[in-house]
């Protein structure tokens, strides 16, 4: 990528990196030069959605009777993920019929749920990404002079062997990795890359016909919903820290509901606010847990020894040993629900399990028994079924 682009998280230089959508129209802009003119370019250029223009170098090119094939390997910066290093291949051949047509082949992911951007039968070659193979391809046509067609399969050889340690399989995606992007960038450490995945996931609760969704930070909270609510985990939606972001998506995803089930050292949090519950963002874990335990009678030294606590397992046991683990849980509940019910749209129910691995289920808010029930009654209904 020349030149190369950087952006500056936590006070660190970061180099950016570029999609597996810049690479299928970079490889498919050499194969069909290759095609059309007879000779393989050194390096191609592509200008990306998001202004920067790569410069990058086709690999293993080969021509076979009237079709050309070449590959450009990704490279994702310093926000290295397990495409990177692989090498996606594009293969060119003509056709009678005018135009470009877009499909693809080993390695890359077949949709087979409702909800995604493709539609369920597709490859998983999202709509930027087509359009970049599309344009990087005509541009080609054009200089060329050639006036007929052209179809352009993209592969990922390694595609399958990496797809399941992706999030394909979680989203109905089989065989093969995703042809991904919308700036055609890898920015480092991208945030934006999760609250997408988290968005894209309600949206296929939604397409299934769901509109109570459950929303858990991480694995503690998926084997608590499956082991102890004994609830279906297909119904679920990992939300990581980003509980704020998820509850917003909720309107535009359908829901009319949300159950959010997590880990008391995660949802304490919520009691002062905090809706994205990374450390960097704030703490306040045993600041929240002092609060509700004043408000419920505790005495100096006890919130003392509250705040010397290193987790909130060790705070609980404080307050079990001071018989008010019951009113201080109570109150905490209180303070989520009021911090859930202004945060989510008017006409969205929001509830909130908390549990420790130790204790079990420490408070559930009022919302919570509608909701469960609301979610027993979608799973009961066969998969696809009809609401009415």
């Amino acid at each position: 990528m020349k030149p190369e682009a950087y952006v500056y998280k936590d006070k660190k230089k970061l180099r950016c990196g570029y999609t597996t959508g810049s690479c299928s129209a970079a490889a498919a802009k050499a194969a069909a030069w290759m095609l059309l003119s007879g000779e393989c370019p050194a390096e191609v250029m592509l200008s990306t959605p998001g202004g920067v223009v790569l410069t990058l170098k086709p690999e293993e090119p080969v021509w076979i009777k009237e079709s050309a094939s070449c590959g450009v390997r990704k490279d994702g910066g310093d926000d290295a993920d397990v495409t990177d290093g692989i090498l996606i291949v594009a293969k060119v051949r003509k056709e009678s019929s005018p135009g470009v047509r877009i499909t693809g082949g080993e390695g890359i992911g077949i949709v087979t749920a409702e909800g995604l951007e493709q539609a369920p039968g597709s490859y998983a070659i999202n709509s930027t990404p087509r359009r970049m193979i599309r344009e990087a391809v005509e541009a080609v046509m054009e200089e060329t002079g050639y006036e007929g067609g052209l179809a352009v399969t993209i592969c990922a050889p390694e595609g399958e062997a990496v797809a399941g340690r992706t999030f394909n399989p979680s989203l109905g995606i089989k065989g093969g990795i995703s042809i991904l992007g919308t700036s055609g960038i890898v920015e480092p450490m991208s945030e934006k890359a999760l609250v997408d995945t988290i968005f894209l996931e309600m949206r296929m609760q939604a397409a299934a016909g769901r509109r109570i969704c459950i929303l858990t930070p991480g694995n503690y909270g998926m084997h608590f919903i499956g082991d102890v609510l004994g609830l279906d985990l297909r119904h679920t939606v990992k939300c990581s820290n980003f509980i704020g972001d998820a509850i917003d998506m909720a309107p535009a995803c359908q829901m009319e509901g949300l159950l959010l089930v997590g880990h008391l050292g995660k949802l304490v949090k919520l009691g002062a606010g905090i809706m994205n519950t990374h450390s960097r963002y704030g703490d306040a874990r045993m600041e929240v847990l002092c609060a509700c335990a004043l408000e419920a009678g505790a005495g100096t030294e006890l919130l003392k020894a509250i705040m010397n606590c290193v987790t909130t397992d060790g705070a609980v046991a404080v307050l079990r040993d001071a018989g008010i683990t019951d009113p201080v849980m109570e109150i905490l509940m209180k303070k989520i629900s009021c911090y859930l019910n202004r945060r989510v749209y008017d006409g969205i129910r929001i509830g909130a399990v908390v549990f420790s691995n130790v204790y079990g289920v420490l408070g559930r808010t009022d919302a919570v028994p509608e909701l469960l029930a609301r979610i027993r009654e979608e799973q009961d209904r066969p998969e696809g079924g009809s609401r009415d």
